[in-house]
Formats: structure tokens, sequence, C-alpha cells
């Protein structure tokens, strides 16, 4: 049975490298992205001969169409390109939170306009957002505002796309990602204070990608993946600095009666 084709818009790092590396390790035929096209090559090397590296800057949605030109039909399409961004009201930096927003709605948008006649009837998308949608921190304005505004990407992608699937995933914190596996002690407290009493993994990342493409009837869904850290919990945990301001991150308390 021939195995559908992918196409991972920011697939040669982290989490993004890991969704086409089990792909390809399925058989599927894999296009992933990246800003640097050596970059993107060299990993495509790495993963296997039906892998292929292009270079593409979400950041340039102009130039998004040229850069798909020769991508052929793919069955799904993974966003899982993020920029971190650190940004507050009293140091609001412009030209850091238009580069998140362009890259992350205009550019996410472009791509899914560049490549929807070559998608699949049956195929599907799956876009990254993330939590801080709904557990906004300081520096963490920008992110927060681009993430919920993810949810309102699919739910006008649904409508627009279909019969086509869209979903986007919102992982927790990531304890095994790049960034965290350099910054262990805030993952550890999180861990401490999530109701699973685990991290979450690039695994379980994995996992709820592949559930969001494999399931036929699962559409327009915000799945969380994070260990119900959403769920109101009387536990507490702080977090490191970013920026000159301190996360007072908490878990929301229960209701009272």
């Amino acid at each position: 049975m021939t195995q559908p084709a992918l196409l991972v818009v920011g697939g040669t790092h982290g989490i993004g490298k890991e969704i086409a590396g089990f792909y390809a390790g399925q058989g599927w035929s894999v296009v992933l992205t990246g800003r640097d096209d050596s970059a993107a090559k060299s990993v495509a090397n790495e993963l296997g001969d039906d892998t292929r590296g292009i270079a593409l800057d979400l950041s340039e949605p102009e130039q998004v169409a040229d850069a798909l030109a020769d991508v052929g039909a793919v069955g799904h399409l993974v966003f899982a390109a993020i920029a971190r961004d650190t940004n507050t009201l009293d140091n609001y930096n412009i030209a850091s939170a238009r580069y998140l927003v362009t890259m992350k709605l205009l550019g996410y948008t472009a791509v899914v306009s560049a490549m929807r006649d070559r998608l699949a009837e049956d195929g599907s998308i799956v876009l990254f957002g993330g939590r801080a949608k709904d557990r906004p921190y300081p520096g963490g304005m920008t992110v927060g505002t681009v993430n919920a505004g993810i949810t309102g990407l699919m739910h006008a992608l649904v409508v627009q796309l279909a019969p086509r699937r869209v979903n986007a995933i919102h992982p927790g914190i990531v304890a095994n990602s790049p960034y965290w596996s350099e910054n262990p002690e805030f993952p550890e407290r999180v861990r401490q204070a999530t109701p699973t009493g685990r991290s979450v993994t690039m695994e379980d990342i994995v996992d709820g990608v592949d559930f969001l493409i494999r399931n036929r009837s699962v559409n327009g869904l915000d799945l969380y993946v994070d260990g119900g850290g959403l769920v109101p919990c009387e536990w507490h945990w702080g977090a490191p600095a970013v920026g000159d301001a301190q996360w007072a991150g908490g878990w929301r308390a229960p209701a009272t009666t």
C-alpha cells in the first residue's frame, strides 16, 4: 500500500524534525522545510531516501508560493515552525512581534493557499499553537495572542477547505525538546505540579499529531497535550525569569461553593 506524502513546515529541528523522522520511518514520502536550504537538505539526507528538504521562510509570505512551486501532491500538512518572542507592554519590541505574527499567521496561511489544490480531499492539516493562548504570562503577550489566532485560523480553514480536516495541537512544556533540555529547572517544577506527575515529551507530541492525522472523524479540534495542566487544581508553580519579568504562573484554583 502506498503511503501518503507529508509536508512538514519547520522540520529541521526539535519537534518538527521528530515528526518528519517518525513518518519517514513509516515509509511516507516527506518534504520538510527550514529557513536554511543546506540545513533542510542535510536533515532530509539524515532521515532517508524518500525525504526531501527545501528552503522556506514563513516571514516572507509573498515568496511562499514560489518556494513550494515544485512540491507535488500531499496527503497532509503539519505546521511545526515556531518562534520565541519575549514582549511586554513596558518594553514592546514591534519588530519581534511583527516577525512572529507574520511567520505564524500569515506564513501558515500562505502555505495553505499555495498548497490547497495539491492537498488530497481526504487529507488533513495540523497547526501548532501552544498553551500560552489560555495561560498568559509576562513576556508572552505576542505568543499568547498568536496562539489564540491559530484557533481562529483553524476554524476558518475547516470551513474553506472542507472536506479536508484541520486541527490544532497545543503542547505544554515539552521537557526533552532542545530548548527545555538546556533549561531543565522549570520543566521539573511543571512536572511536579502536573496531575499526571510526568513531563510532556516530544514523543507525546508526535503521537498527538499522528492521532489528528489518522482519525478521519476528528476535525476542528484544539488538542491539548499537557498532562492535564489546564484542569483547575490547587497546585501552584513558579517560573523562570522572562526578560525583566518573573512569571506569576499558577494553576487556576477550583471553584468553591
